[in-house]
């Protein structure tokens, strides 16, 4: 019986495997205040109808070093 080697991060190329790495959550980005790489801290900037826009913030200087927006799975329904 011969096996399979999983790549890195365990995607298969299996159907629904590429799901693992829908979003990603920023932990580290360049700062061009600092200038050099930085922990972040994420946080909320809007509530769109598209999704949640967040921003990422230097842990150092608070500088802003980058933004997101998280799209929503099922849209918004709006009550009138």
């Amino acid at each position: 019986m011969k096996r399979q080697a999983i790549p890195p991060g365990g995607v298969t190329g299996e159907p629904g495997a590429a799901d693992v790495y829908k979003e990603f959550d920023a932990t580290e980005l360049y700062c061009p205040k600092c200038k050099q790489s930085v922990p972040v801290r994420k946080r909320l900037l809007l509530v769109l109808p598209e999704g949640d826009k967040y921003e990422y913030l230097c842990a150092y200087c608070s500088e802003t070093v980058g933004t997101k927006i998280d799209k929503q799975e099922s849209p918004l329904t709006f009550i009138s």
